[in-house]
């Protein structure tokens, strides 16, 4: 009895302290909340600018840097309130080599930048990159020069990349293949309408296990559409090849921009692409569309995209092709397990430090079908919340079939995390 009367009493007192208080754990995702709330509580604006780097948290991987660097990382880290995680022998001297995970503000970070310009072993070009890859990271606005236009990709905002298969063996089962020219302007005007920033132009399906299609085929099946589309709609219009020729033609009528699945692995498209001065996606895919779901393996599934892209826009550069005309896709479902898209898609916002806008194509795809237990043509809503989920982790672009239920989803969700934010 006196145990129950005394924790009432605690109970009372603590009450009575907590009593018009009021708290809440604020989750502010980037600068723009913080700064909202920080004005809402009449900081001063020079204070704002001080303060807000360091509300702003990040996990940083370096991959197999020395144990020197890692004990200088560790050093200058802690001495900045920060911190690093490293190999458990790395500090000792036992393993000459270890990934570090550097976990601190952005304004530690960027103070860490400043501390590894004075030191030796190499650690200025360490500040560089590090510089570098912050920039990148933060980075949401784009504007991407075609041919004939200029695409910009806006601050809080994901587009819309529409599909149109003209192809007998979508995996989606919307291929257009024999479907009167007037019917697929129809589809590609309506895809417009619907909210297709825009539109995706493919002849030839790279499915697992799809038959190759000849030159000849694909020239005869998206060439006229390309050049009939060109003067019927005003969004970009993308060609889907991994055909340098095939590429060349859709260029010449109309299409400015190439989504080649292979990455530019083709000497010959970076050669059109640069010519052409057209934008370019580049995408990852292990191995090619015959064998790429046989049993794909990946030792760190994230890095070697990463590793992949980079050589990608290297190869891009020595090409003659413009960084600020690439876009990235990290490949869901080209050479990946259901895990893999999954991990991808929780991960997106890793591709950033490339400094690209990324894109994302979710759209039907086996592992929405894994998860829902359904067929191609009833994964709308799977995809929908796989492309919220993309935009929300930094996808700038989004390449769809359902063009009409994503753009409303995205735009509610834009909308509300725009709300109030200025």
């Amino acid at each position: 009895m006196l145990k129950r009367i005394k924790a009432q009493a605690k109970s009372r007192r603590i009450s009575r302290a907590l009593k018009g208080l009021a708290m809440r754990i604020v989750q502010a995702n980037d600068s723009r909340e913080i700064k909202k709330i920080m004005r809402e509580i009449r900081v001063d604006r020079y204070g704002i600018n001080i303060m807000c780097p360091k509300a702003i948290g990040y996990l940083l991987k370096m991959n197999s840097v020395s144990n020197i660097t890692a004990n200088i990382l560790k050093q200058q880290m802690l001495s900045l309130g920060g911190d690093v995680a490293v190999a458990r022998d790395s500090l000792s001297g036992r393993r000459r080599k270890t990934d570090c995970l550097l976990i601190g503000s952005l304004s530690q970070l960027n103070q860490l930048g400043g501390k590894l310009k004075l030191q030796p072993f190499g650690l200025k070009n360490v500040a560089r990159d590090l510089s570098r890859l912050l920039d990148n990271y933060r980075k949401d606005e784009f504007v991407i020069q075609l041919p004939r236009q200029r695409l910009v990709l806006r601050k809080g905002r994901c587009y819309i990349m529409g599909v149109l298969n003209l192809t007998p063996d979508s995996f989606s089962g919307d291929g257009l293949y024999g479907t009167a020219q007037e019917e697929i302007i129809r589809r590609a005007e309506e895809m417009v309408n619907d909210g297709a920033d825009m539109i995706d132009i493919g002849g030839e399906s790279s499915q697992p296990g799809a038959k190759r299609v000849s030159l000849k085929e694909e020239l005869k099946r998206a060439i006229p559409v390309v050049k009939a589309l060109s003067k019927k709609i005003k969004v970009p219009l993308s060609i889907d090849t991994c055909k340098a020729e095939v590429a060349k033609a859709a260029l010449d009528c109309g299409a400015q921009i190439v989504n080649d699945i292979t990455g530019l692995r083709n000497p010959l498209m970076r050669k059109v692409i640069s010519r052409c001065n057209a934008a370019v996606v580049i995408m990852h895919m292990k191995g090619s569309p015959r064998t790429m779901q046989k049993n794909p393996q990946y030792l760190s599934l994230i890095d070697e995209i990463l590793k992949y892209l980079e050589e990608a826009l290297i190869r891009s550069a020595d090409a003659g092709i413009s960084r600020d005309k690439i876009i990235i896709d990290p490949g869901l479902g080209f050479g990946k397990t259901a895990e893999h898209n999954l991990e991808i898609l929780r991960n997106l916002k890793d591709f950033k430090v490339l400094g690209r806008p990324i894109l994302a194509g979710p759209s039907r795809k086996s592992f929405i079908g894994k998860i829902l237990h359904t067929d191609p043509g009833e994964r709308v809503f799977g995809t929908v919340a796989a492309c919220l989920l993309a935009a929300d982790n930094g996808a700038k672009i989004v390449r769809v079939h359902d063009v009409k239920e994503v753009r409303q989803a995205l735009k509610v969700s834009q909308t509300i995390k725009q709300a109030g934010i200025c």
